[in-house]
């Protein structure tokens, strides 16, 4: 059976059942038991691997000892058990961070968690088929890849719980740009559930990691932060399932309630895509500078991520066309960007790279902090020939990237071997500076292409109406006129 029929078979299964209630409600049934799958899976090789080898939570608690036995408790037994027994238990566990490292991390997991169904039976159905599939075999551990891309699409039609969701090729894209090495520290501020930070394991996993010394120390460089229950424990199993053995370090939490000030600037790495759109609750926006102070989420992240930047240390960030050419603070938050970092490149990403699930035009903001910027290169990423638009089921393929790959260079001699083509220019600093860092410059080797951001769009509707009404009193002024003339002909 494929993963998506299991995963299928147990949503089906849950919809018999009177506690849960929509997709979201689902999602969150699926990932706990998920986590603990996943997470006793990987207990039986540390017991195997481990002479010294203690478990991390009490014995009852792990899943082999109640759930993988398809003829185990099950009906009012198991919800007693789940309800008053395992969740109560797990909440509450005494587990120091430096002590019991995984231990902290079940317990972090299981902080928001609630199981949601009231049906005993249905319960252990959903678990029977979650049984079928073996995480401690190496060839069903890659299939988790194709449960967190079938949990993410659902994810993403669960209404407002849902989450923003990076598409691969993106993810893999900007990583690919920054090239994080062995030892150095990743960070994503806003995980989500784990795109970002999954991908720059594997890359310093392929390409520098030769002992096991060096997977230890890969496992302790990456660092994460997210907001809602949810997603922070996909991240956690996601991050379990690619080898990371105590992921203590993605933290459930709002990465902005930290005052700026208390920030280490101590980070090499940072592959993000903040949310953007949205508010961020009263009082956040005290944490950031008097003169910077909003309460738009992705301008608070934004002087974040070069807030906790290490000199030298670069990022990647997804962000709005509003970042682009928004004013007031955001314009002294560009201001700034360019005078700590260098933002050497800007690629434009068309309409339609996050479809269906929003139609906000964004951009790929490339910079290293430590030295002002100079110039700014733009590229225009084309749609293939063909396309006209992605779909959700038509998305977009890392394989489009091999453009700007093959253009890139190197930022150790500036960027020499860049060349401006149809698709890519450079604009000095002096000028942005005159455009008073609107940095939403069009490309000149090509014709205008109509724009489809809603303030712009209102702002212009708003003049045609003006235009409309000054046309129309002028041909009131003409008429009245030419009617006044024949009265008077007539008249006379």
């Amino acid at each position: 059976m494929s993963i998506s029929s299991v995963i299928k078979s147990i949503q089906d299964i849950m919809r018999k059942d009177a506690g849960v209630d929509g997709d979201a409600q689902r999602l969150g049934q699926m990932s706990w038991l998920l986590f603990l799958k996943v997470f006793d899976a990987q207990e039986e090789e540390l017991e195997f691997e481990l002479e010294d080898y203690r478990e991390p939570i009490p014995a009852k608690y792990l899943w082999r000892n109640w759930a993988a036995n398809k003829q185990g408790i099950t009906g009012d037994e198991l919800l007693e058990f789940v309800n008053d027994d395992l969740f109560p238990g797990l909440k509450s566990l005494n587990t120091p961070k430096d002590i019991n490292p995984r231990g902290f991390v079940v317990k972090e997991a299981f902080s928001d968690a609630y199981n949601y169904m009231k049906n005993g039976t249905l319960l252990r159905q959903v678990i029977n088929k979650l049984n079928e599939v073996d995480f401690t075999d190496s060839n069903d551990r890659h299939l988790f890849g194709d449960i967190y891309e079938q949990i993410l699409r659902d994810l993403q039609s669960a209404g407002n719980a849902g989450e923003f969701y990076t598409p691969r090729a993106v993810t893999r894209f900007i990583v690919s740009r920054l090239d994080p090495k062995l030892g150095e520290k990743i960070m994503d501020p806003a995980c989500g559930t784990g795109g970002f930070l999954a991908c720059s394991f594997d890359h310093v996993k392929e390409n520098y990691v030769v002992t096991t010394d060096d997977h230890k120390t890969l496992q302790r460089q990456i660092q994460g932060v997210e907001k809602k229950q949810l997603p922070h424990l996909l991240c956690v199993t996601n991050m379990m399932l690619h080898g990371v053995e105590v992921p203590v370090q993605i933290r459930h939490g709002n990465t902005l309630n930290t005052p700026l000030a208390n920030w280490d600037s101590n980070i090499n790495v940072i592959a993000t895509n903040p949310p953007f759109g949205g508010t961020e609750e009263d009082g956040i926006e005290k944490n950031f500078p008097s003169d910077m102070q909003t309460r738009e989420t992705a301008d608070l992240f934004l002087q974040l991520i070069v807030e906790v930047l290490d000199k030298n240390g670069r990022a990647g960030v997804v962000l709005p066309d509003g970042t682009l050419f928004g004013e007031g603070v955001k314009t002294k938050i560009k201001k700034m960007l360019t005078e700590e970092c260098n933002l050497h490149t800007i690629v434009r990403l068309p309409n339609g790279v996050f479809n269906p699930y929003t139609g906000i035009k964004t951009n790929i903001l490339f910079f290293t902090k430590g030295q002002p910027t100079k110039e700014v290169w733009f590229y225009e990423h084309p749609y293939p020939e063909g396309v006209k638009n992605y779909s959700k089921t038509k998305p977009m393929k890392f394989e489009e990237f091999q453009q700007e790959i093959d253009w890139w260079g190197n930022e150790a001699d500036g960027f020499a071997s860049r060349i401006e083509t149809k698709q890519a220019w450079k604009v000095s600093i002096e000028k942005i500076i005159e455009r008073n860092f609107n940095l939403d410059i069009p490309n000149p080797y090509q014709d205008e292409v109509v724009s489809h951001d809603p303030e712009e769009l209102l702002a212009s509707y708003q003049q045609q109406q003006q235009d409309i009404k000054s046309l129309r009193d002028q041909l009131k002024g003409i008429l009245g006129d030419a009617l006044s003339s024949t009265v008077k002909g007539g008249a006379q």
